[in-house]
């Protein structure tokens, strides 16, 4: 090998070594940049689509219909799709299993005859029937007949039905009705729909208290408990009463009117509470478009029973025979039997 030929040694070998690496760095020190260039170019484009993007999910999350439950849902639209048909047979279908879990469902009310129920009816308004049933017999004792009602003293009156609360309003109804009736019907209740609502204090659902349960007459009670559970079940998704009876009127045969509405107002008063229904206790749930609404867990929900399905005392202090539950205890003070009277009439 030539001295020209060989390789050059120390510090003059390596220079050129470092200048090809400088060189190789500089070269690709652009392709370096190109590709950071092109990925932040990239990144720069992404970034609107990914703006654009998270408005249209918000959007969509906004518009979005929020997730349906039993107590957000109006109990009429729960069941999608159902038809008018289906509906229909799906509410004969509850008021005949009602019928199963409530064969004894009865006017909550002692009375007499007509006249009693009318009264007690009257009193009833924003108070419990336990209480008008605690109030009623010292009130009847004294005043038996139209004639003896119309006659007496209002402070007297007023001082009787203390009890029951709106005492001086009261009073005024139902010494208002009496005198109606001593005048104007020869001292009897009359059994006509159009001559029971032009008495004072008496509305429809008053006049179809005593039309069913006193003269046998088909009628449907509205009252605040068959208000909320003819919505939960779907048959209406009215709040007006009147608009209510009408609707449920072309569900139900007129046959049924009456028990129907017994049979509704025991399970509102017994299971489907108001603020707490006891859902989890409820034994028709499969056909309650509002199931879960209130408590599903069983335990707790047999816990929220009252009446006779909770193991308490009846409202009536004088139930009929074939109810399985105990009587009413008889107001405050007054002796057990002092006042007990004789069943109303189914």
């Amino acid at each position: 090998m030539n001295r020209d030929d060989s390789p050059p040694s120390g510090r003059a070998g390596k220079a050129p070594a470092a200048k090809r690496t400088a060189s190789a760095a500089k070269e690709a020190s652009p392709a370096k940049e190109s590709a950071a260039a092109k990925k932040a170019s990239r990144a720069k484009e992404s970034a609107p689509a990914k703006k654009a993007a998270a408005p249209k999910k918000a959007a969509a999350e906004k518009t979005a219909a929020p997730r349906k439950t039993a107590a957000t849902v109006a109990p009429a639209k729960a069941r999608k799709g159902e038809s008018r048909l289906g509906m229909v047979r799906r509410a004969r279908r509850i008021n005949r299993e009602l019928a199963e879990v409530y064969p004894y469902a009865h006017p909550e009310l002692d009375f007499r005859n007509p006249f009693e129920l009318l009264v007690a009816t009257v009193l009833s308004a924003q108070t419990t029937d336990l209480r008008v049933n605690q109030t009623t017999p010292a009130l009847f004792a004294q005043y038996p007949t139209p004639e003896d009602l119309a006659a007496a003293v209002p402070e007297e009156i007023e001082e009787l039905i203390r009890p029951t609360g709106f005492f001086r309003a009261k009073t005024k109804s139902i010494m208002g009705l009496a005198a109606a009736l001593r005048d104007d019907f020869g001292g009897e209740v009359p059994g006509r729909l159009e001559d029971l609502v032009k008495l004072p204090g008496v509305g429809r659902k008053t006049a179809f208290v005593v039309l069913g349960n006193a003269y046998g007459v088909p009628g449907i009670t509205v009252d605040t408990h068959f208000m909320r559970l003819a919505r939960r079940f779907g048959w209406t998704e009215s709040d007006d009463p009147v608009k209510i009876e009408a609707e449920v009127a072309e569900i139900f045969p007129k046959s049924d009117w009456t028990m129907l509405s017994h049979r509704v107002i025991f399970h509102g008063r017994r299971m489907c509470h108001a603020r707490k229904p006891a859902c989890g206790a409820c034994p028709i749930t499969h056909l309650c478009p509002a199931y879960g609404e209130g408590e599903t867990d069983p335990e707790k929900a047999r816990k929220l029973l009252k009446y006779e399905k909770g193991g308490y005392p009846g409202q009536r202090l004088n139930p009929p025979a074939d109810y399985p539950g105990r009587p009413a205890p008889p107001a405050p003070g007054v002796a057990p039997g002092a006042v007990q009277r004789p069943s109303g009439a189914r």
